[in-house]
């Protein structure tokens, strides 16, 4: 008879990292958000870490070609999926004023997908596009994303000196960058363009037009954008304000579009402080927001991949709900007040903002059946009906999951807040503006705006007028259950 230990190893959940998993596209889930983006209804993806952005990314970039919605649309990366992200220079250099990170964004998009067309179209060398490039210095035979910006970084120098050897740079009293390009064009589509004068936007109406003749629209993808200035919020804030005003400004652009992949504190973040239409952008942009059901299915997909364990099982055409009862326990704690264990593994993957990522998921039930497969070890099981997945195994599940969401999210992106959280270390989980006053040392009238900061993190909830530490962090900070009082006094509370 097979034993537990046996079945669960031949048990995989994945990674929860999109960019190392070679296995996405097998349980990828289209929901709402995806079919949207494919549909060209959104532009910018926002959310949370963990909630599936790359993922998004990755499977339309491999899987385009068969996406009916995206036959005539070419996917261009913007960035290296792996490694030091190429934006990541630009913290290396002198930090710029927003235009002229506009000008560097609309110099790399320029460069990227005009060499790129040129590199698969021979018809187009030699062609108005390629001599501009040329003329702008901006031609280039290594077309990969890292090489084009690492020639456009190269270039700043001369950039921001406002001259190059082939090119002009002014801007306008309205601070629009102007190109002067002293170059010789003799082709017959230049009729329409001041060869003296050839502005930014003039210079994208030629890319857009060769694009328009190659039968394709381009969409240009960046991801990644929250590593790339991690550490220097000056540096980002700015370069990534220019980033959306560069959107902005190819909208009118028929054939070539930007789509942005960012986390929702890092927009609101760069678009908190007087940016001007943003309206514009929230028109095309959409949060990503996982249902429980959602959840249920990516887990159980997933599970779905493990054809030996499914056939072992005798799980071939169950459900969702069947596959995940017989994994998993009735309940993790007993009682009748105790909720079932899918609501107990929902309340503990969320943050203070009720979101709840499915990274956090897909490692609270991997390190759930490691710590099962390590008492399998010392405690042998024959398979039964019994739940595969002990209550215990997720309680340790639980604390690994929470040291490593501590460590690797929230202290990790907390920056200059996070002694503040450190404060909480080995405290209780629930506090009065009394207490908080306390921790932060701050008059208790300043409370709420000193407490800010970390309930945008998600790291307190407030609820009707207290403040929670949510249980995904409590484990990894030594927080324990209870309310803390001024005195010191703690009363036990249970919030399951």
């Amino acid at each position: 008879m097979t034993d537990v230990k046996a079945l669960l190893s031949k048990l995989s959940f994945g990674t929860s990292v999109a960019e190392f998993d070679e296995d996405l596209e097998s349980y990828f889930v289209e929901t709402n958000t995806f079919r949207e983006f494919v549909a060209d209804k959104v532009d910018v993806i926002a959310g949370d870490k963990g909630t599936g952005k790359t993922a998004i990314y990755r499977f339309i970039n491999r899987r385009h070609a068969d996406i009916e919605e995206l036959k005539e649309v070419k996917i261009l990366p913007a960035f290296n999926p792996t490694g030091s992200p190429i934006f990541h220079t630009l913290v290396e250099q002198d930090e710029l004023s927003e235009t002229n990170y506009i000008l560097l964004w609309k110099a790399y998009i320029l460069s990227l997908v005009g060499n790129q067309l040129i590199s698969e179209n021979s018809d187009l060398k030699d062609s108005t596009l390629d001599r501009m490039l040329s003329g702008l210095g901006l031609k280039t035979v290594n077309v990969n994303p890292k090489g084009v910006f690492k020639r456009i970084i190269a270039a700043l120098p001369n950039f921001f000196k406002w001259e190059a050897a082939e090119t002009t740079f002014t801007t306008s009293p309205e601070g629009i960058p102007v190109v002067t390009a002293r170059v010789e064009f003799t082709n017959d589509e230049l009729k329409k363009i001041d060869a003296q004068k050839i502005s930014v936007e003039d210079t994208f109406t030629v890319l857009d037009e060769a694009i328009g003749r190659s039968g394709k629209r381009v969409w240009v993808m960046f991801d990644r954008l929250d590593e790339a200035f991690h550490g220097h919020p000056n540096i980002e804030i700015a370069a990534l304000r220019a980033l959306l005003r560069t959107y902005l400004d190819l909208v009118e652009f028929e054939n070539i579009k930007l789509k942005l992949f960012l986390r929702k504190d890092l927009f609101r973040r760069i678009t908190g402080s007087s940016f001007v239409n943003l309206t514009h952008i929230n028109a095309k942009k959409l949060e990503i927001i996982w249902d429980e059901e959602d959840l249920l299915n990516l887990l159980c997909s997933r599970v779905r991949q493990n054809p030996l364990f499914i056939e072992e099982l005798d799980l071939k055409g169950a459900t969702d709900n069947e596959i995940f009862d017989r994994m998993f326990p009735d309940q993790v704690d007993f009682g009748q007040r105790k909720p079932k264990t899918w609501v107990w593994m929902m309340r503990r993957i969320r943050d203070g903002n009720d979101v709840k990522p499915p990274r956090n998921l897909i490692d609270l039930v991997k390190f759930s059946r490691e710590a099962q497969l390590r008492k399998e070890d010392r405690e042998p099981r024959e398979l039964s009906p019994e739940a595969l997945i002990e209550p215990d195994a997720l309680r340790r599940g639980l604390s690994q999951l929470s040291t490593n969401r501590v460590d690797d999210t929230l202290l990790a992106e907390s920056g200059v807040y996070t002694p503040m959280i450190e404060k909480f270390r080995d405290g209780k989980a629930e506090h009065t503006p009394d207490t908080i006053a306390t921790i932060l040392e701050v008059p208790v009238e300043k409370v709420r705006s000193s407490a800010k900061p970390l309930v945008e993190l998600g790291f307190l909830e407030e609820v009707k007028g207290t403040y929670k530490i949510p249980a995904l962090y409590r484990e990894g900070l030594s927080i324990t259950q209870g309310r803390a009082l001024p005195d010191g006094v703690a009363i036990t509370t249970d919030d399951d």
